[in-house]
């Protein structure tokens, strides 16, 4: 630690002492005594006394022992503060006694006072460096700086005698001139400039981590070394702590009085509210000790919320900035049909996984500083990743709209259909957000995924067309041999999809399975076939119920999980087997309730098939809708995908 120079410690009332000593040197030679270290030191309490029974007055103890207290002081034996305290005590008794003369009071004092110099210029020079000297030399110093301050206390509370010609000496205030030192030294300690590392840090980010790591190393010396020494009312820890940490924090508010860069306010907030108070202060061996002192923050709160302010605002702007060039970067991807990665046998795009990254990392620079900025910060970023994915979902319908005719048009469609398990699991996993996700985030993946559906199948759905109308062409003759063929080629094209995550082939084979169902529906609803023979309804019935089973088996095996629509042709083929008008009621009163979508113009177009119902009867049968529909609406369309006349 650092020295501080000897003349600014110096009171003047103790400086105007020093002219004695030419004096003191002269009854020095004089007297020709030799010091006997400690026990001639002693002396001084039993020199001039009167022995028992002896007559003749004694001298006053100031003029004896002043010669050898000097040399005791002056080789920097420290034991000579308490007798000097002594010979201190014994002045301020004479005085108040009034046996001797003024000046030879103040002559007594002026060596006392003389001496106090040589004793102070000691302990603070000791004091001064505390970890170059020897423990016990240390413990010493300390003890006469306590001994010193409580005898301040002392005659404070006795008050300056009257009359006195003593000069008031008291307090000599050693404490505060240490408090300064030790000022000083912190301020040269965490003010040295710092080296220039080869890690790129900043100015500032130098001159933290140097002031953090000088102030945890210094206190860590002072916690294990002085303040074992050290008497507990100096309370040497608090001494040293309160010193540092007020440089400290000057430091950074002289910082903080500047535009700051991003990295530097984020560095200055890291620092006032997490290293400092985290590493440093509740740091294990520092710990006991300093949360006793209370130093309290680096920074006014108002000042480290206006810091806070704009680091969210510049994070989110980092954000928003990293996330569209990352976009704009993978539709240049696409556009240059550059083929997508492989990952697991699936098709992979590293999209996903950047602005995964991105939104993380924003959110793990908040959480560093505090937990409670990092749920701030979450939610905005959250908001921004649901713009971002609004502007992706567009970007994407650019793509399937613009770049059909590139070579790897369907396996980038297949990757950024894949992006969507890795954003939904992000959502769910790490961000912490509850499964049933809200609709501004999941509303653009399920439309993205659900375009990409649609661009995936187009060319299969095309190449059914022709066979569903087969049913209608032949008025239903051979529709086993029909739908046979179309299970074929729907199960000859499924290979086509294995590049997409094992979850999302399942999904597709369901938009498969509704588009079978629907499909069928549609050649029933054409009114093309007109059946008023019962046994022709029922064989036609059981058609559809055969039909109905093999789609059924046939989408399930493949991953299908779309159970709701395991009704909707068998329901149907019992409407037309039914001839009771009011059975047909119950049964379409039960098809409305698990197809809300289902209207009376679908019901008419079935009802169209069965040739031997009365219009009477059909306009009953259809009266049943009038409490059903419109009563809920369908989260899964069916029929109202189906147009009809």
């Amino acid at each position: 630690m650092s020295e501080a120079s000897s003349e600014d410690l110096v009171p003047p009332l103790e400086a105007a002492g020093a002219p004695d000593r030419d004096k003191e040197e002269a009854l020095k030679k004089k007297k020709k005594k030799k010091s006997k270290g400690l026990a001639s030191m002693l002396s001084v309490f039993t020199k001039g006394r009167k022995k028992k029974g002896q007559p003749g007055s004694a001298e006053p103890e100031g003029k004896a022992g002043g010669g050898e207290l000097k040399a005791e002081l002056e080789r920097g034996r420290l034991e000579a503060a308490r007798p000097l305290l002594a010979l201190e005590r014994e002045l301020a008794a004479a005085a108040a006694a009034g046996g001797e003369s003024a000046e030879e009071l103040v002559r007594r004092q002026s060596k006392v006072e003389a001496l106090y110099v040589l004793l102070r210029e000691q302990v603070l020079g000791v004091l001064r460096r505390p970890l170059d000297v020897a423990p016990e030399r240390l413990r010493q110093a300390l003890q006469v700086l306590a001994e010193q301050e409580r005898e301040d206390r002392r005659a404070a509370a006795a008050g300056a005698p009257g009359g006195s010609a003593l000069v008031a000496a008291r307090p000599r205030r050693w404490l505060q001139l240490w408090r300064r030192a030790v000022a000083q030294a912190a301020q040269e300690r965490l003010g040295a400039r710092p080296a220039a590392d080869a890690e790129g840090r900043s100015e500032a980010e130098r001159a933290f981590l140097h002031m953090g790591r000088t102030m945890k190393e210094d206190l860590e010396a002072v916690v294990e070394r002085l303040k074992p020494l050290s008497p507990a009312d100096l309370d040497v820890v608090a001494a040293y702590a309160e010193s540092y940490h007020e440089h400290f924090a000057a430091q950074l508010a002289a910082v903080a009085q500047f535009e700051l860069c991003e990295r530097d306010t984020y560095m200055l907030l890291l620092w006032v509210q997490n290293l400092y108070p985290n590493d440093i202060i509740n740091s294990p061996k520092l710990a006991g000790d300093l949360q006793r002192v209370q130093l309290g923050s680096l920074l006014p709160p108002r000042q480290i919320r206006l810091l806070e302010a704009t680091f969210l605002s510049n994070e989110v702007a980092s954000v928003k900035e990293l996330m569209a060039r990352a976009l704009e970067l993978e539709s240049q991807r696409w556009a240059r049909d550059v083929a997508p990665q492989r990952l697991d046998s699936h098709y992979h795009s590293e999209l996903a996984i950047d602005i995964i990254q991105i939104i993380s990392q924003g959110q793990a620079k908040a959480e560093s500083i505090t937990l409670d900025l990092g749920v701030q910060i979450k939610n905005v970023l959250l908001l921004e990743l649901a713009a971002f994915l609004r502007s992706y979902q567009r970007a994407f319908d650019e793509f399937l709209e613009r770049c059909k005719q590139l070579r790897n048009y369907r396996a980038n469609v297949m990757a950024n259909i894949n992006n969507c398990l890795s954003f939904r699991t992000a959502m769910e996993q790490k961000w912490q957000i509850l499964q049933d996700l809200p609709g501004h985030l999941m509303g653009p993946l399920s439309d993205l995924k659900s375009h990409g559906f649609d661009t995936l199948l187009q060319s299969l759905f095309g190449d059914l067309k022709p066979l569903f109308k087969r049913f209608t062409q032949t008025r239903w003759a051979a529709p086993a041999q029909t739908l046979g063929d179309i299970i074929s080629t729907v199960g000859e094209r499924l290979p086509e999809f294995s590049e997409l995550h094992d979850c999302f082939q399942k999904e597709l084979m369901e938009v498969v399975h509704l588009h079978l169902v629907k499909e069928y529906i549609i050649r029933l609803s054409k009114r093309s076939l007109v059946l008023k023979v019962v046994e022709q309804q029922r064989q036609l019935a059981e058609h559809i119920l055969a039909n109905a089973e093999v789609i059924q088996r046939f989408c399930t095996q493949n991953g299908s999980s779309a159970t709701w629509l395991h009704h909707a042709l068998p329901t149907l083929a019992e409407i037309i087997r039914l001839q009771d008008p009011s059975a047909i009621k119950i049964e379409v009163a039960t098809y409305a309730t698990r197809y809300p979508d289902f209207s009376k113009g679908h019901l008419s177009a079935i009802l169209a098939i069965k040739g031997n119902l009365s219009s009477n009867e059909v306009k009953s049968i259809r009266s049943i809708l009038d409490v059903s529909e419109g009563m809920q609406q369908s989260s899964k369309p069916l029929f109202s995908l189906i147009k009809v006349g």
